[in-house]
């Protein structure tokens, strides 16, 4: 388990890296599962190694939403200013990305 995590660790110290020096407008966890995502493919790392870590994370990922879930509560003022655009902006970009995905569904059963 301790390599497991050495491994995701590494990848996002890595990514960490990656993005400060190149100045990536990318966060960095997102570059990091790339990362994993790919060593994966190309089979420098072995699923094994990663997977009992990414059980557990998984298992634990609710715990991942507390503290921005609990750092929104200041800014509750705020948000209820903007809760108009807010609300817009969501279903705007729902039906924008449902709205894809239905014509590049339909594009991939026409072209197989």
């Amino acid at each position: 388990m301790i390599q497991g995590f050495a491994i995701i660790f590494l990848l996002l110290l890595t990514s960490e890296l990656l993005v400060r020096s190149l100045s990536l407008p990318f966060p960095s966890s997102v570059i990091g599962l790339l990362l994993l995502l790919l060593c994966l493919q190309i089979g420098v790392i072995k699923i094994e190694w990663v997977k009992s870590v990414s059980d557990i994370l998984l298992k634990h990922l609710a715990l991942f939403f507390v503290p921005p879930g609990v750092g929104l509560m200041l800014y509750v003022d705020a948000l209820q200013q903007s809760a108009l655009a807010i609300m817009l902006a969501w279903v705007i970009s729902t039906l924008a990305v449902m709205a894809t995905v239905a014509l590049l569904q339909q594009r991939l059963e026409k072209h197989p």
